[in-house]
């Protein structure tokens, strides 16, 4: 089964938001890499996205309709309705993500 990946507004600012900080703080090229990357998981969800885990910060809180992938260090959290996979957050998992994902999915 074929299923069809929607990024929602905030992911995709998520991603702008990844490409200027490497794009500034490193390379353009570098930049262009990890967004390929990330679009590379991103894609791949179109097949078999239940083999992504779920975040442990949401499972803390008793959700388990998300899931998440990885493009290390990098996270995209999404969750499956019928056929679609509809990501999320897009975020460097060094970051806080109990508050982030709390923030972002509960709009605490």
């Amino acid at each position: 089964m074929s299923y069809k990946v929607l990024l929602t507004h905030s992911a995709e600012r998520d991603l702008e938001a990844i490409y200027d900080y490497i794009a500034e703080n490193d390379t353009r090229a570098n930049a262009d890499h990890v967004l390929d990357k990330l679009m590379e998981v991103a894609e791949s969800l179109s097949e078999f996205p239940e083999r992504g885990s779920y975040p442990k910060e949401l499972l803390s809180l008793g959700m388990r309709e998300y899931r998440q992938a990885h493009f290390k260090p990098y996270r995209l959290i999404y969750r499956i309705s019928g056929k679609q996979v509809i990501v999320y957050l897009i975020a460097d998992g060094r970051r806080d993500m109990q508050t982030l994902l709390t923030r972002r999915m509960l709009g605490v």
